[in-house]
């Protein structure tokens, strides 16, 4: 949509015409709109490791898409209209309310939800320095380098995100197979084999966390090198959240695991579960190195 929409405007300034704006009729894949403002933010020179939200705000701006009329995302990106709204109950919350719903007596979100969520905060930490760094004066010629680092941070923040509701979700299910009748021998099975699987369920999703949180650290350690040295705190701060995630998504793995019967997957999990922790531990330690010497006090 991007080439189409610049050939027209080459078209047009051949013949002395100015594009003002354009306009989309119909629906349109997200991918299209995402690669849109990618283009453009390419054409700037500038990073490309920017929000979802954002991407559109910037390919809706450049081709003028809302010249004519206000351009919805939610209406006019095929996705969103398919999206199911309820999955992101959590998410979509401001963040007072988030922090009023985690302390209330409801028992979910809980520390799985939020260990996502300060993994989130974490990377997106270390992506902000990638593109304060990329757009820093006098660094003009590296900012594809940080540029990428920037989409590396986004692709971390977006999976950690989902992942906040999934372990609420996972939560649920397991008091929702707690609560199937058990009466007779046949619904006492099925209510055990229901339980069993959400509890799969409860300790993969902050297995998944662990990773996810764990491999961000890559983007922060990098941004606490070679990064704007004015935001190094900012690095140091997000890997402080990362190793949080990690943590206290491993005791979630673990506390489910303690009810799962299938004693050699728990085994395996919690082996690879230790292997990611003490990975953490020593990255902190590296990335939080960095970032004291470069703050000298």
């Amino acid at each position: 949509m991007h080439i189409a929409f610049d050939e027209v405007c080459k078209k047009a300034d051949a013949r002395g015409i100015r594009v003002t704006g354009s306009e989309l009729v119909g629906l349109i894949p997200l991918k299209a709109m995402l690669d849109a403002g990618k283009y453009f933010l390419k054409k700037q020179k500038r990073s490309t490791g920017v929000s979802e939200k954002e991407l559109i705000r910037i390919a809706v701006r450049s081709m003028g898409l809302d010249e004519l009329a206000p351009f919805k995302p939610e209406e006019k990106i095929i996705e969103y209209l398919l999206m199911n709204k309820s999955g992101k109950k959590l998410i979509s919350l401001a963040l007072s309310d988030f922090a009023d719903e985690t302390a209330s007596e409801s028992p979910a979100p809980g520390g799985g939800s939020i260990a996502a969520y300060v993994g989130a905060l974490g990377i997106s930490l270390g992506t902000m320095v990638a593109n304060l760094s990329s757009h820093k004066k006098g660094w003009d010629e590296r900012w594809e380098e940080f540029s990428d680092w920037a989409e590396k941070g986004q692709q971390y923040k977006n999976e950690l995100l989902k992942l906040v509701d999934a372990d609420t979700r996972a939560f649920n299910q397991i008091m929702n197979a707690f609560g199937l009748p058990k009466s007779t021998v046949e619904e006492k099975t099925f209510r055990e084999q229901a339980i069993q699987e959400a509890t799969r369920t409860a300790i993969e999703i902050p297995f998944e966390v662990m990773q996810q949180a764990y491999a961000s650290m890559e983007v922060i350690k990098a941004m606490a090198e070679t990064g704007n040295p004015n935001s190094v705190s900012d690095a140091g701060v997000g890997v402080l959240c990362a190793r949080a995630a990690v943590m206290g998504a491993f005791m979630n793995v673990r506390i489910n695991a303690s009810g799962y019967d299938d004693k050699n997957f728990v085994n395996k999990i919690i082996a690879k579960g230790n292997e990611i922790e003490d990975k953490t531990v020593t990255m902190e330690t590296d990335i939080l190195k960095i970032v004291n010497e470069k703050i000298g006090v």
